[in-house]
């Protein structure tokens, strides 16, 4: 049962980067739609710099830029996360040891959600820093560094989900893997 609901569920991984590509894409047109049509209305038309504030297609340029940005990043991150989850479920259904104990089988959810929560617990913290410095990369370091811990916090107390070792089935070999 549980290796028919994580083969159905790799759809969900599938879709995920179907979304992430036309996210990305649907972004990039609207980007290239307004970078072009500032720039040939101000190079060409106006004889103007790339990015000058006397181009009023900058605006449209800079709005169609974070468009892009935001709508491609966020596709790539859905997709990945997505992706990440639905390959960990469908890599535990092969093992039989974890098929065995019900719990172990919802791991991957787990430390999916943790992973959520602690990226949202993190931002708080950065953007508390981000009011004493104004060094980006000091900013995301100390993010890093916090998401780290905590995801690592309120991970450990769920490993007795897992069995002691669980064999895993791959390529046509098994494979061995102890919990500590």
């Amino acid at each position: 049962m549980h290796r028919h609901l994580f083969e159905s569920i790799a759809g969900y991984g599938l879709g995920g980067s179907t979304v992430a590509l036309f996210g990305r894409v649907g972004g990039g047109i609207y980007t290239k739609a307004a970078d072009v049509g500032a720039d040939l209305a101000g190079k060409v038309c106006e004889g103007l710099e790339e990015d000058s504030p006397d181009n009023p297609g900058t605006i449209a340029d800079n709005v169609g830029d974070n468009v892009g940005d935001i709508a491609g990043m966020g596709a790539d991150l859905f997709g990945s996360l997505a992706e990440a989850t639905c390959a960990a479920l469908v890599v535990s259904a092969s093992s039989k040891n974890i098929l065995l104990k019900d719990d172990a089988i919802y791991f991957p959810l787990i430390v999916t959600a943790i992973g959520i929560l602690s990226s949202f617990i993190s931002q708080f913290f950065a953007k508390m820093y981000t009011v004493n410095t104004m060094n980006v990369e000091s900013v995301l370091k100390t993010q890093l560094l916090i998401s780290s811990g905590i995801m690592t916090l309120l991970v450990l107390p769920f490993n007795f989900m897992l069995p002691d070792k669980a064999n895993v089935e791959f390529a046509g070999k098994v494979y061995e893997a102890t919990q500590w």
